[in-house]
């Protein structure tokens, strides 16, 4: 496929989708840790067995199955409701299906939640509202059985292969995505839009850092929001295009193309079979001839060659915090999943600030706050992700900044007239002191609450 032909096919798959005309639309997916409150490690079968029963109880059809025949993913036909988990048994997620209001979709996820927990709570197990599966640590930590968890399974431990040939640095705990919980959004874009609601976006994720931080690792103890930096440094960071935020600004669709093309795939299917391999960028990958990958054949692994086809653009996957999708959305993947109670908070910001992207822009590319250092909005983000602030930011300043994001989501929200802006509401008392999820859970872990009251805490509804 020569570069004309790649272009197009790029073009085809992501930017086509938004010229068609976008509505106000919300897709949420929230992941939720489930917790074996004895203190041992969660019994796979018996959350099998509560999905099943949630399946039945709710009407959702049976959608995907693991090796052993296990349903693992179903969906309400109706409304495009899925209960699925992501990575491991020990993760659920819900995803609420496309609807046009917050407050409609909060009573629907809560109804699912409800049901879920009082299946779990008979065997003394719980849902919870953390970025970090508490039982991280004694969970077995196994991927779904299934292709392409799998898949990415091997394909995270392959990071031995490239230590010291490339230039990064990997952190030890390649299992990562099987403990840890995300709250993401995906939200229509138009075309005219589409290049300064991902610019906007990007330089706000330092202020979300601040915000939404909720996954505390014992193991990386200087981040109150580990879960960004684990992606980065694995294999998923190999071409850290693939991962966190844009470096610099885009200026056009046509650049927006040329950096998806210096993006890297890493895996396709032969056969109903998947196959992984060294990251290439997609500018690369098609010119090749014979690219050698590893398989699973129902045993072990084994080595194989594939020529690169066309229709494996499709197995591109990215994880950019704001990333362009084949449905022509924006997912928003940089937040971590939030105490139950605040659990709208990550969808109603975002949903609010995009229904006011111009006021969004002028504020962030005005920014002083935060912007007036001299380090770039990558290097910024890293560093408000972490316990703490560093010393040139005026804390004063960064409070008063993030009450003014506040009040544009809130503006936004309101033009929308559905009563969503109360969302927003537990935003507002973090801005002002300047706290999240992650450093009230180190606060009462310091004061003598227990881990175990802490769980509950942030599983409340």
């Amino acid at each position: 496929m020569n570069d004309e032909r790649l272009s197009e096919a790029i073009y085809n798959k992501y930017i086509a989708p938004t010229d068609k005309h976008r509505s106000s639309m919300v897709g949420i997916e929230i992941e939720l840790p489930v917790v074996n409150m004895s203190g041992e490690a969660v019994d796979e079968r018996l959350v099998i067995d509560a999905a099943d029963k949630f399946r039945e109880h709710f009407g959702f059809a049976a959608e995907g199955r693991d090796d052993n025949g296990n349903v693992n993913s179903m969906t309400d036909k109706k409304t495009g409701d899925n209960l699925s988990f992501d990575c491991s048994y020990s993760n659920l997620e819900l995803s609420l299906g496309k609807g046009d209001d917050l407050c409609e979709i909060h009573e629907s996820f809560k109804r699912y939640y409800g049901y879920l927990q009082s299946l779990l709570s008979k065997s003394n197990y719980t849902l919870t509202g953390m970025g970090i599966n508490p039982g991280y640590n004694i969970n077995h930590n196994k991927p779904v059985p299934n292709e392409r968890y799998r898949m990415l399974y091997h394909y995270l431990h392959s990071y031995h292969k490239y230590e010291g040939k490339i230039n990064m640095s990997f952190h030890d705990r390649p299992d990562f995505g099987t403990f840890t919980s995300a709250s993401q959004v995906q939200l229509d874009v138009e075309r005219d839009s589409l290049i300064d609601t991902i610019n906007a976006f990007t330089l706000l994720e330092p202020y979300k850092a601040v915000l939404f931080a909720n996954s505390f690792l014992p193991e990386y103890p200087e981040y109150l929001c580990a879960r960004n930096m684990l992606w980065e440094h694995s294999m998923q960071g190999f071409n850290p295009n693939n991962v966190g935020m844009f470096g610099k600004k885009l200026k056009s669709v046509d650049e927006l193309i040329e950096y998806i093309k210096s993006q890297s795939v890493y895996c396709t299917m032969r056969d109903g079979r998947y196959i992984d391999f060294e990251p290439t960028a997609v500018k690369d990958y098609f010119s090749l001839g014979l690219i050698s990958g590893e398989f699973f054949d129902g045993e072990k692994y084994k080595v194989t060659k594939l020529t690169p086809d066309e229709s494996d653009l499709s197995f591109l996957r990215t994880f950019k915090f704001e990333d362009l999708t084949f449905r022509g959305t924006i997912e928003y993947r940089s937040s971590c999943t939030q105490p139950i109670k605040d659990v709208m908070t990550v969808a109603a910001f975002h949903t609010g600030l995009s229904g006011r992207l111009e006021e969004l822009a002028a504020l962030v590319d005005s920014d002083k706050t935060l912007y007036s250092h001299g380090i770039s909005p990558v290097k910024l983000q890293d560093m408000l992700s972490k316990r703490e602030l560093p010393e040139f930011i005026d804390t004063k300043e960064l409070s008063g900044q993030l009450v003014r994001i506040l009040d544009i989501a809130a503006a936004g929200l309101k033009d929308r007239r559905k009563g969503e802006e109360k969302f927003l509401q537990p935003l507002y008392t973090r801005a002002e002191k300047l706290t999240n999820p992650a450093s009230e859970m180190l606060a009462g872990l310091q004061n003598g609450v227990s881990m175990d009251e802490l769980i509950e805490l942030y599983s409340a509804v």
